[in-house]
């Protein structure tokens, strides 16, 4: 968390605020948040400024902003990172600030301290082993049989494997898993091409419906770059539903831990007999 709809809606949020703008200055609090160059304040801060930001936009779960002279800031937020434009309260847990040309200012905000950010003239260093895009034109169903017939491990880790498939994570999965009709613990061997078919449009659907809603704040975890939550949270099926009633079939839903990741599934609409 945020998965790929929540760095998407940040990305398009970011846009009209930031595109064009000129990078002032900027504070880093915590040098270990600076990925690259590894944790020097100087030459980032010394890298980004008077740089104008020509262009924001995603890949998979990171945040990416081309500067004006080719290189590119890079920023993942992991579990509890977020890029704020008009922070309330006190700025507590601010890593990095961005001070920016017409009174503008962009804050990361990081409290666990999972984040990074890198400047780097190449995206490959960051970015280059990534999976494809599920919602890219690029990603059919027939690349999808493709990627899936060598595999043999247990359909959810695989999915949330970044170098398999770019951008989902714990929340997205288990509702594509769910949508799919699919028990977290299947075996990829054992799916067939029905099932496989399924899944690749549960998962475009999952994360589409998503992208609408501006992601999902859980817990309070994920906000907009101006302080808003997204509301997926309101339309989730199975994450953190566990006691609640299949909308579906009406069983309780469940929760067990597969891959070292807490999962939550219909065991009756999701058995392992399918």
């Amino acid at each position: 968390m945020p998965e790929l709809p929540e760095v998407e809606t940040i990305a398009r949020e970011l846009r009209p605020h930031v595109e064009g703008r000129t990078i002032l200055d900027a504070h880093v609090d915590w040098a270990r948040i600076i990925a690259r160059p590894e944790e020097d304040v100087e030459r980032f801060c010394a890298g980004v400024r008077g740089r104008r930001i020509t262009c924001v936009w995603r890949r998979a779960k990171f945040v990416v902003m081309d500067l004006d002279d080719g290189r590119h800031i890079v920023v993942h937020l992991r579990m509890s990172g977020r890029l704020v434009l008009s922070p309330n309260g006190l700025p507590q847990h601010l890593r990095v600030l961005f001070e920016l040309s017409g009174n503008g200012q962009l804050f990361f905000y990081c409290q666990r301290k999972f984040g990074r950010v890198w400047l780097v003239d190449d995206l490959d260093g960051v970015l280059g082993e990534l999976g494809p895009e599920p919602l890219s034109e690029a990603f059919t169903v027939e690349r999808f049989q493709d990627m899936m017939a060598p595999r043999r491990g247990m359909i959810k880790p695989l999915l949330l494997n970044q170098r398999f498939l770019a951008g989902l994570g714990n929340i997205y999965v288990d509702e594509s898993l769910f949508l799919a009709g699919l028990h977290p613990r299947r075996t990829v061997d054992t799916l067939s091409p029905q099932d496989v078919e399924r899944l690749h449009g549960a998962i475009r659907h999952v994360l589409s419906h998503a992208l609408v809603h501006h992601g999902t704040s859980f817990d309070g975890i994920f906000v907009r770059p101006q302080g808003e939550q997204g509301r997926q949270q309101e339309g989730l099926c199975v994450y953190g539903q566990v006691g609640e009633p299949c909308v579906r079939c009406g069983t309780p839903i469940e929760r067990d831990v597969v891959g070292g990741r807490g999962t939550h599934f219909c065991p009756q609409c999701q058995g392992l007999g399918w």
